[in-house]
């Protein structure tokens, strides 16, 4: 078994920005960079269920999620990164180097130990679960209104969800939309007084009280919904051509639980850039950020990462 200078958890804009300045410093990182089978662990992370994107910098005429992760993680390897399509199933961080392991989590013997580890395992956004949903992701069914409102100027679309960042997607999708509907399975939002406000505010903003989406409609791309009313069970189609999910988000940091110091919404607590609560072990992109969440402010983070993994190395002398 061999012990890597720094092992990097995580494929997407973070995992792979923080890799390519990783190896350009010599330390010949290792990427697990997930698995294909599942949607949360997938190479390339949130961005290969994206289409178009439009906003990171570089690509006037915008590029394809996809595109933009196989140009980066090409742009890594070139460098000397080296990649495994596998997943960590349990790490230990209570001693150095570090313990990862990816296929039996069971085993004494980690699979790899890293003097340094940069967690970029990032989050997902949680969904509605109906059948249509995935197929229509990138279609019209969007997690992410800073990213795809541009697209339905002048359309009437919806937004699922009562918290604040539903109530800010909402708001946010009336400079392009016509309309805006915001679909809440209960009677009352549980976004901030100011935020409700705001919304109730807005003339392009209607409200769907006590109801939930139950189907998706559409062949190519979103063309409604079906509703059903949670009191009554009375059901109704709303035509819709884009349908926002803001139900939250989750980071996947369950292998790190009792082991690093997390948020009470468990996303990775950092300090200084990108340190964790343990030496050694660094955390960049949507994994320890529940406020931005960009592709450009995870590659950003994963630069901070790497800098920081290779200037902790560097005074710990751990490479020779």
């Amino acid at each position: 078994m061999d012990t890597r200078q720094v092992v990097i958890l995580g494929s997407g804009p973070a995992g792979l920005t923080a890799a390519i300045y990783a190896a350009r410093a010599n330390l010949a990182p290792l990427v697990l960079e997930g698995e294909p089978s599942s949607t949360s662990d997938q190479p390339g992370g949130q961005l290969m269920l994206t289409t178009e994107v439009e906003n990171f910098p570089g690509f006037p005429d915008g590029v394809l999620g996809p595109d933009l992760m196989s140009a980066l993680r090409s742009q890594a390897a070139r460098f000397g990164a080296e990649f495994l399509t596998t997943k960590a199933t349990r790490v230990d961080l209570s001693s150095r180097p570090f313990g990862v392991w990816w296929d039996h989590p069971g085993d004494v013997e980690p699979s790899v130990k890293g003097n340094a580890l940069i967690i970029a395992t990032g989050a997902r956004s949680l969904m509605l679960g109906l059948p249509n949903e995935a197929r229509l992701l990138g279609h019209g069914v969007s997690t992410c209104a800073t990213c795809d409102g541009f697209f339905f100027r002048g359309q009437d679309i919806a937004v699922v969800g009562g918290g604040d960042s539903a109530l800010e997607e909402a708001i946010f999708l009336t400079h392009f939309a016509r309309s805006v509907t915001i679909i809440h399975r209960r009677d009352a939002l549980r976004a901030s007084h100011i935020m409700q406000d705001r919304a109730r505010a807005n003339e392009k903003i209607r409200f769907e009280w006590n109801a939930q989406v139950i189907d998706i409609y559409g062949e190519t791309s979103v063309s409604g919904v079906r509703l059903k009313d949670s009191k009554s069970g009375e059901e109704r189609d709303l035509a819709v051509s884009g349908l926002f999910i803001a139900i939250g988000h989750e980071p996947n940091t369950a292998l790190f639980a009792g082991q690093l110091e997390l948020q009470d919404n468990s996303y990775i607590r950092t300090f200084g850039g990108s340190h964790t609560n343990v030496e050694g072990v660094f955390a960049c992109g949507d994994v320890q950020d529940h406020i931005y969440r960009q592709a450009v402010t995870a590659a950003g983070s994963g630069c901070m990462a790497a800098i920081d993994a290779e200037r902790w190395l560097e005074a710990t002398s751990a490479h020779h």
